[in-house]
Protein backbone atom coordinates (compact mmCIF):
# COMPACT_ATOMS: atom_id res chain seq x y z
CA UNK A 1 0.00 0.00 0.00
CA UNK A 2 1.29 3.62 -0.48
CA UNK A 3 1.66 5.47 2.19
CA UNK A 4 3.98 8.51 2.53
CA UNK A 5 6.39 6.88 4.32
CA UNK A 6 7.61 4.11 1.46
CA UNK A 7 7.09 6.78 -1.32
CA UNK A 8 10.39 6.41 -2.26
CA UNK A 9 10.09 2.35 -3.25
CA UNK A 10 7.53 4.20 -5.49
CA UNK A 11 10.04 6.04 -7.54
CA UNK A 12 10.51 5.50 -10.76
CA UNK A 13 12.36 9.06 -11.59
CA UNK A 14 15.89 6.97 -11.94
CA UNK A 15 14.51 5.08 -14.94
CA UNK A 16 14.76 6.53 -18.54
CA UNK A 17 11.14 6.35 -18.99
CA UNK A 18 8.81 6.21 -15.74
CA UNK A 19 6.80 2.97 -18.26
CA UNK A 20 10.58 1.07 -17.94
CA UNK A 21 10.68 -1.83 -16.13
CA UNK A 22 12.91 -2.13 -13.37
CA UNK A 23 15.04 -5.00 -12.84
CA UNK A 24 12.95 -6.84 -10.60
CA UNK A 25 10.25 -6.92 -12.94
CA UNK A 26 12.10 -7.85 -15.73
CA UNK A 27 13.31 -10.78 -13.89
CA UNK A 28 9.70 -11.39 -13.21
CA UNK A 29 9.00 -11.57 -17.02
CA UNK A 30 12.15 -12.46 -18.85
CA UNK A 31 12.07 -16.94 -17.97
CA UNK A 32 8.53 -16.46 -19.76
CA UNK A 33 9.27 -14.47 -22.79
CA UNK A 34 10.12 -17.32 -25.60
CA UNK A 35 13.31 -17.49 -27.06
CA UNK A 36 14.77 -17.15 -31.02
CA UNK A 37 13.86 -19.65 -33.28
CA UNK A 38 16.57 -22.04 -34.41
CA UNK A 39 17.68 -21.19 -38.01
CA UNK A 40 17.80 -17.96 -40.15
CA UNK A 41 19.11 -15.01 -38.93
CA UNK A 42 20.01 -14.26 -35.39
CA UNK A 43 18.11 -12.02 -33.07
CA UNK A 44 19.53 -8.73 -32.93
CA UNK A 45 16.60 -6.78 -30.82
CA UNK A 46 16.95 -6.51 -26.76
CA UNK A 47 13.71 -8.46 -25.74
CA UNK A 48 13.99 -6.16 -22.68
CA UNK A 49 13.65 -2.75 -24.78
CA UNK A 50 10.70 -4.84 -27.35
CA UNK A 51 8.99 -4.85 -23.81
CA UNK A 52 9.98 -1.17 -22.65
CA UNK A 53 8.63 0.08 -25.96
CA UNK A 54 5.66 -1.66 -25.90
CA UNK A 55 5.14 -0.60 -21.71
CA UNK A 56 5.72 3.08 -23.19
CA UNK A 57 3.07 3.03 -25.89
CA UNK A 58 0.42 1.43 -23.63
CA UNK A 59 1.49 3.87 -20.38
CA UNK A 60 1.76 7.13 -22.59
CA UNK A 61 -1.13 6.08 -25.40
CA UNK A 62 1.42 7.70 -28.09
CA UNK A 63 1.03 6.90 -31.55
CA UNK A 64 3.35 4.51 -33.30
CA UNK A 65 5.53 7.08 -35.36
CA UNK A 66 6.17 8.96 -32.46
CA UNK A 67 7.70 6.31 -30.47
CA UNK A 68 11.44 7.85 -29.23
CA UNK A 69 14.20 6.77 -31.21
CA UNK A 70 16.39 5.65 -28.35
CA UNK A 71 13.53 2.79 -28.18
CA UNK A 72 13.30 0.15 -31.25
CA UNK A 73 11.71 0.75 -33.88
CA UNK A 74 7.87 1.07 -34.57
CA UNK A 75 7.76 -1.63 -36.39
CA UNK A 76 9.61 -3.96 -34.54
CA UNK A 77 7.80 -3.16 -31.42
CA UNK A 78 4.74 -3.90 -33.54
CA UNK A 79 5.67 -7.10 -34.97
CA UNK A 80 6.32 -8.63 -31.10
CA UNK A 81 3.18 -7.15 -29.94
CA UNK A 82 1.30 -9.47 -32.57
CA UNK A 83 3.58 -12.30 -32.26
CA UNK A 84 3.15 -12.89 -28.75
CA UNK A 85 -0.23 -12.15 -28.22
CA UNK A 86 -1.10 -14.90 -31.25
CA UNK A 87 1.38 -17.72 -30.14
CA UNK A 88 0.02 -17.13 -25.95
CA UNK A 89 3.25 -15.05 -25.04
CA UNK A 90 1.13 -12.65 -23.44
CA UNK A 91 -1.68 -14.96 -21.77
CA UNK A 92 1.22 -17.55 -20.16
CA UNK A 93 3.17 -14.50 -18.74
CA UNK A 94 -0.34 -12.66 -17.61
CA UNK A 95 -2.16 -16.13 -15.66
CA UNK A 96 1.70 -16.86 -13.98
CA UNK A 97 1.34 -13.49 -12.78
CA UNK A 98 -1.74 -14.29 -12.17
CA UNK A 99 -1.16 -16.73 -9.77
CA UNK A 100 2.05 -15.11 -8.15
CA UNK A 101 -0.21 -12.53 -7.09
CA UNK A 102 -2.89 -14.73 -5.59
CA UNK A 103 -0.48 -16.62 -3.67
CA UNK A 104 1.21 -12.90 -2.02
CA UNK A 105 -2.13 -12.35 -0.81
CA UNK A 106 -2.40 -15.99 0.58
CA UNK A 107 -4.98 -17.41 -1.05
CA UNK A 108 -5.88 -20.48 -3.69
CA UNK A 109 -4.07 -20.13 -7.47
CA UNK A 110 -7.55 -20.96 -8.80
CA UNK A 111 -9.71 -18.27 -8.13
CA UNK A 112 -13.38 -19.83 -6.52
CA UNK A 113 -15.77 -16.57 -6.69
CA UNK A 114 -15.42 -13.83 -9.69
CA UNK A 115 -17.31 -10.39 -10.86
CA UNK A 116 -18.24 -9.47 -14.26
CA UNK A 117 -18.97 -5.66 -15.68
CA UNK A 118 -17.97 -4.12 -19.17
CA UNK A 119 -16.86 -0.63 -20.13
CA UNK A 120 -17.73 1.28 -23.12
CA UNK A 121 -14.91 2.95 -24.82
CA UNK A 122 -15.39 6.07 -27.29
CA UNK A 123 -13.55 5.24 -30.53
CA UNK A 124 -10.70 7.49 -31.36
CA UNK A 125 -11.24 10.18 -34.08
CA UNK A 126 -10.06 8.83 -37.06
CA UNK A 127 -9.23 11.38 -40.24
CA UNK A 128 -10.71 10.97 -43.67
CA UNK A 129 -7.93 8.36 -44.56
CA UNK A 130 -8.95 6.04 -42.11
CA UNK A 131 -12.90 6.74 -42.20
CA UNK A 132 -12.56 5.56 -46.08
CA UNK A 133 -10.79 2.22 -45.10
CA UNK A 134 -12.40 -1.31 -44.77
CA UNK A 135 -13.00 -5.12 -45.02
CA UNK A 136 -10.74 -6.92 -42.80
CA UNK A 137 -8.15 -4.40 -41.79
CA UNK A 138 -11.25 -2.74 -39.54
CA UNK A 139 -13.20 -4.17 -36.94
CA UNK A 140 -16.62 -3.31 -36.58
CA UNK A 141 -17.62 -0.85 -34.04
CA UNK A 142 -21.11 -0.28 -32.24
CA UNK A 143 -23.32 2.40 -30.36
CA UNK A 144 -24.29 1.68 -27.02
CA UNK A 145 -27.17 3.88 -26.55
CA UNK A 146 -27.65 3.55 -22.61
CA UNK A 147 -24.38 5.28 -22.48
CA UNK A 148 -24.68 7.03 -25.82
CA UNK A 149 -20.79 5.84 -26.85
CA UNK A 150 -19.85 5.03 -30.50
CA UNK A 151 -17.12 2.31 -29.73
CA UNK A 152 -15.58 -0.71 -28.35
CA UNK A 153 -17.61 -2.38 -25.14
CA UNK A 154 -14.52 -4.16 -22.71
CA UNK A 155 -15.88 -6.98 -20.92
CA UNK A 156 -14.07 -7.86 -17.82
CA UNK A 157 -14.53 -10.83 -15.14
CA UNK A 158 -11.87 -10.53 -12.13
CA UNK A 159 -11.68 -12.15 -8.56
CA UNK A 160 -12.60 -10.72 -5.53
CA UNK A 161 -9.11 -9.24 -5.51
CA UNK A 162 -10.15 -7.16 -8.29
CA UNK A 163 -7.25 -9.29 -10.52
CA UNK A 164 -7.95 -9.72 -14.12
CA UNK A 165 -8.91 -13.16 -14.96
CA UNK A 166 -10.77 -12.57 -18.31
CA UNK A 167 -11.84 -10.41 -20.93
CA UNK A 168 -13.21 -9.88 -24.00
CA UNK A 169 -13.71 -6.43 -26.73
CA UNK A 170 -16.80 -6.36 -28.69
CA UNK A 171 -18.81 -3.64 -30.48
CA UNK A 172 -20.42 -1.03 -28.09
CA UNK A 173 -24.13 -2.56 -29.46
CA UNK A 174 -24.02 -5.46 -27.76
CA UNK A 175 -25.83 -6.16 -24.66
CA UNK A 176 -24.63 -7.21 -21.15
CA UNK A 177 -26.07 -10.38 -20.84
CA UNK A 178 -25.02 -11.07 -24.65
CA UNK A 179 -21.14 -10.24 -24.39
CA UNK A 180 -21.07 -12.13 -20.59
CA UNK A 181 -22.10 -15.13 -22.20
CA UNK A 182 -19.40 -14.38 -24.83
CA UNK A 183 -16.91 -14.12 -21.43
CA UNK A 184 -17.78 -16.91 -20.12
CA UNK A 185 -17.84 -19.34 -23.38
CA UNK A 186 -14.01 -18.05 -23.88
CA UNK A 187 -13.00 -19.33 -20.81
CA UNK A 188 -12.43 -22.90 -21.97
CA UNK A 189 -12.29 -24.23 -18.23
CA UNK A 190 -9.11 -22.45 -16.96
CA UNK A 191 -10.82 -21.52 -13.87
CA UNK A 192 -12.66 -24.79 -12.93
CA UNK A 193 -13.50 -24.26 -9.27
CA UNK A 194 -15.52 -20.93 -10.27
CA UNK A 195 -19.06 -21.67 -8.31
CA UNK A 196 -20.00 -18.14 -7.95
CA UNK A 197 -20.82 -15.12 -10.59
CA UNK A 198 -21.59 -11.80 -8.75
CA UNK A 199 -23.09 -8.97 -11.54
CA UNK A 200 -25.43 -6.28 -11.68
CA UNK A 201 -28.71 -5.76 -12.88
CA UNK A 202 -27.53 -5.65 -16.91
CA UNK A 203 -27.23 -9.57 -16.61
CA UNK A 204 -30.37 -10.49 -14.86
CA UNK A 205 -33.34 -12.44 -16.64
CA UNK A 206 -33.66 -15.92 -17.58
CA UNK A 207 -31.65 -15.69 -20.91
CA UNK A 208 -28.24 -14.86 -19.16
CA UNK A 209 -28.72 -17.43 -16.41
CA UNK A 210 -29.76 -20.32 -18.80
CA UNK A 211 -26.64 -19.89 -20.98
CA UNK A 212 -24.32 -19.82 -17.95
CA UNK A 213 -25.81 -22.68 -16.31
CA UNK A 214 -25.30 -24.66 -19.73
CA UNK A 215 -21.45 -23.31 -20.17
CA UNK A 216 -20.09 -24.04 -17.23
CA UNK A 217 -23.15 -25.94 -14.80
CA UNK A 218 -21.53 -25.32 -11.02
CA UNK A 219 -21.62 -21.53 -11.60
CA UNK A 220 -24.09 -20.02 -9.22
CA UNK A 221 -24.92 -16.14 -10.08
CA UNK A 222 -25.93 -13.44 -7.82
CA UNK A 223 -27.10 -10.25 -9.16
CA UNK A 224 -26.53 -7.10 -7.05
CA UNK A 225 -28.81 -4.46 -7.49
CA UNK A 226 -29.17 -0.62 -6.56
CA UNK A 227 -31.53 0.36 -4.18
CA UNK A 228 -34.55 2.55 -5.81
CA UNK A 229 -33.99 5.07 -2.82
CA UNK A 230 -30.47 5.46 -3.40
CA UNK A 231 -29.33 8.78 -4.47
CA UNK A 232 -26.30 9.86 -6.04
CA UNK A 233 -23.56 7.29 -5.68
CA UNK A 234 -23.72 4.23 -3.95
CA UNK A 235 -21.23 1.51 -3.14
CA UNK A 236 -22.50 -1.31 -3.76
CA UNK A 237 -21.03 -5.03 -2.10
CA UNK A 238 -18.52 -7.15 -4.66
CA UNK A 239 -19.15 -4.64 -7.53
CA UNK A 240 -17.16 -2.65 -6.61
CA UNK A 241 -14.32 -4.31 -7.15
CA UNK A 242 -14.44 -4.32 -10.64
CA UNK A 243 -15.37 -0.79 -10.72
CA UNK A 244 -12.09 -0.28 -9.25
CA UNK A 245 -9.83 -2.53 -11.56
CA UNK A 246 -11.34 -0.67 -14.53
CA UNK A 247 -10.03 2.32 -12.50
CA UNK A 248 -6.42 1.01 -12.20
CA UNK A 249 -6.54 -0.33 -15.90
CA UNK A 250 -7.77 2.96 -17.15
CA UNK A 251 -4.51 4.23 -15.82
CA UNK A 252 -3.00 3.25 -19.23
CA UNK A 253 -3.83 6.56 -21.25
CA UNK A 254 -3.78 3.51 -24.24
CA UNK A 255 -7.07 2.43 -22.67
CA UNK A 256 -8.49 5.69 -22.67
CA UNK A 257 -10.29 5.43 -25.81
CA UNK A 258 -10.52 2.66 -28.55
CA UNK A 259 -7.54 3.51 -30.62
CA UNK A 260 -6.91 0.25 -31.97
CA UNK A 261 -8.48 -1.33 -35.80
CA UNK A 262 -8.11 -4.65 -34.67
CA UNK A 263 -10.21 -6.04 -32.05
CA UNK A 264 -7.06 -8.50 -31.18
CA UNK A 265 -4.74 -5.53 -30.78
CA UNK A 266 -7.30 -3.83 -28.24
CA UNK A 267 -7.26 -6.88 -26.34
CA UNK A 268 -3.54 -7.34 -26.48
CA UNK A 269 -2.82 -4.03 -24.81
CA UNK A 270 -6.15 -4.56 -22.05
CA UNK A 271 -3.93 -7.92 -21.40
CA UNK A 272 -0.59 -6.11 -21.01
CA UNK A 273 -2.24 -3.23 -18.38
CA UNK A 274 -3.10 -5.86 -16.51
CA UNK A 275 0.54 -7.28 -16.27
CA UNK A 276 1.94 -3.97 -15.43
CA UNK A 277 -0.31 -3.86 -12.48
CA UNK A 278 0.70 -7.09 -11.26
CA UNK A 279 4.09 -6.64 -11.79
CA UNK A 280 4.24 -3.33 -10.08
CA UNK A 281 1.97 -5.63 -7.06
CA UNK A 282 4.81 -7.74 -6.44
CA UNK A 283 7.70 -5.99 -6.74
CA UNK A 284 6.13 -3.32 -4.42
CA UNK A 285 4.08 -5.52 -1.94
Amino acid sequence: MWTTDNRPRYNRDTLRYPSDLTDEEWALCAPLIPPAKHGGRHRWVDVREILNGIMYVLSTGCQWRYIPKDLPPRSTLYDYLQRWNHDGTLTKLHHTLFVRCREQAEREPSPTACVIDSQSVKGADLGREERTKGGASIDPSGYDAGKKIKGKKRHILVDTIGLLLHAVVHPADIQDRDGGILVLSTLFGQYPFLTKLFADAGYQGPKFKAAAAKKMPQLSVEIIKRSDKAQGFEVLPRRWVVERTLAWLNRCRRLAKDFENLTTTALAFLRLAAIRMMLRRLCNP
